[in-house]
């Protein structure tokens, strides 16, 4: 079987997990964000421009949810999906520390890339949204991308 298809199943299974918990659950803001950890995990297997094509359709996934800052998230998505991309290329390695930094900084910075282009800047408290909320958001998440690519790798028979 050719190597791709067990991680793009993974990820169909991501984004059916993160819809069934915030829609069909209505869990909202306590469950993690697999779309965001599901695309910085595929970014770094993809060219960058497949993988901006990535985050522009989990963007838009997201944003037909929340028609309220419709757009938003397509365009961060985009940009997280370009800049996984190219950490590939300045930092090399794949392990269980080098991961968890990875996704806890790629994150953070999709949900500071997302309070400036959401236009929350003169609705919310920047540092309370940046400095409290962001990280420990970035760290669930970071915590539930660990626990699925492990199983992935388990599953797949991946090192």
């Amino acid at each position: 079987m050719d190597r791709r298809w067990p991680f793009v199943l993974f990820m169909i299974v991501l984004i059916a997990l993160h819809l069934f918990m915030r829609v069909g659950l209505g869990m909202e803001f306590w469950a993690p964000d697999l779309l965001t950890i599901g695309l910085l995990l595929a970014a770094r297997r993809m060219p960058a421009g497949m993988a901006a094509g990535l985050g522009l359709l989990l963007g838009l996934i997201r944003d037909s949810v929340n028609i309220s800052t419709f757009g938003s998230d397509m365009v961060v998505m985009t940009i997280m999906g370009y800049l996984g991309s190219r950490s590939r290329d300045y930092f090399v390695g794949d392990s269980f520390f080098f991961l968890a930094i990875y996704l806890f900084l790629g994150k953070w910075l999709h949900d500071a890339l997302y309070f400036v282009v959401g236009r929350a800047i003169g609705t919310r408290d920047a540092v309370s949204s940046l400095l409290v909320e962001a990280p420990i958001a970035a760290a669930y998440s970071t915590l539930a991308g660990l626990i699925a690519y492990s199983a992935y790798r388990a599953f797949a028979r991946e090192r």
